[in-house]
């Protein structure tokens, strides 16, 4: 969250929303959702000798900027049909 939100603070300078740290809500868990998230790729590495191409780094920054190169994108995700009854269903009820 917070190396999103220092991304975001660097590439758009001028945003009102800043610093976008601030905008950080905590909101209870659902249900059954998991404390941590860990992936351990040894077994990629050593049988399929894979690597992966980017750091978390480096991929959280082209995502990042692919987000704010394409906004056309977004806006036309938030105008399909049933996205916003998707958004209060899965979404509306969560509190702090």
């Amino acid at each position: 969250m917070h190396g999103i939100c220092a991304l975001l603070d660097e590439l758009l300078p001028q945003s009102p929303h800043r610093p976008h740290a601030a905008l950080i809500k905590y909101v209870t868990d659902r249900p059954g959702h998991d404390r941590r998230y860990a992936m351990n790729i040894t077994k990629l590495a050593t049988e399929l000798d894979w690597k992966p191409r980017h750091s978390l780094a480096t991929g959280l920054r082209a995502t990042v900027q692919w987000y704010l190169d394409y906004p056309a994108w977004i806006t036309a995700i938030r105008r399909q049909a049933g996205y916003q009854d998707w958004l209060n269903q899965n979404y509306a009820k969560r509190g702090s």
